[in-house]
C-alpha cells in the first residue's frame, strides 16, 4: 500500500507493508525511485501516524522518528542505513566518518556513498545528513537544493 503527502519539500510518497512497516518514502523526481505500480494500492489516508510525524518534523520541532521500518536492501546498505539513523538531528558527518564508525577504510567512503544514494526511506533515514570530506553538500537523491533545506531546517533556519 502507499500514500502521497505533500510536504514543504514537495510530495512524498510512502511506502508500507501491510503490517504497516515504512518500505519506502520517496521525494518526486528522486533518483533510484522505484516503479509506481511497485507500491500497492493508493490510500492517501493509509499511514496516519507516519504522516503525523512528518509534519511535526517540518512544522513542530520534531527531532526523532518512532516509526517501524523494514528496509530492503543488501546487508552492507543496511549496515550504512542504520549507521545514518544514528546521526542525530541538526548535525552532519562525511562518507569518510560514516565509513571509520562501520569500521571500514575512508577509501570506502565510494561505497558508504552509493549505498547512501539508495536508501529507500529518506528524511527518517537521514541520508540528507551525510556531506562531503570539506562539508560541501553532494549529492543527494532527491536534489541538492532539498538537502540543503532539509540542512538548514535542522540548523533551526525558518524554511518551512
Amino acid at each position: 500500500m502507499h500514500a502521497v503527502i505533500d510536504s514543504p519539500v514537495g510530495a512524498l510518497t510512502l511506502v508500507a507493508t501491510d503490517a504497516g512497516e515504512l518500505t519506502g518514502l520517496y521525494l518526486d523526481r528522486q533518483r533510484y525511485r522505484p516503479e509506481p505500480a511497485t507500491f500497492g494500492d493508493r490510500d492517501d489516508s493509509a499511514l496516519p501516524a507516519v504522516a503525523e510525524q512528518l509534519d511535526e518534523y517540518f512544522h513542530h520541532g520534531r527531532t526523532t522518528f518512532e516509526v517501524p521500518l523494514r528496509l530492503v536492501g543488501t546487508p552492507f546498505q543496511q549496515r550504512v542505513w542504520l549507521a545514518l539513523q544514528a546521526i542525530p538531528y541538526g548535525r552532519t558527518s562525511t562518507y569518510g566518518e560514516l565509513a571509520r564508525v562501520l569500521g571500514l577504510t575512508p577509501r570506502s567512503a565510494r561505497a558508504v556513498g552509493s549505498a547512501n544514494g539508495r536508501n529507500p526511506i529518506s528524511i527518517i533515514v537521514p541520508c540528507h545528513r551525510l556531506v562531503g570530506s570539506t562539508g560541501s553538500l553532494t549529492g543527494y537523491g532527491g536534489g541538492l537544493e532539498r538537502k540543503q533545506a532539509l540542512l538548514g531546517h535542522e540548523r533551526g533556519d525558518q524554511l518551512f
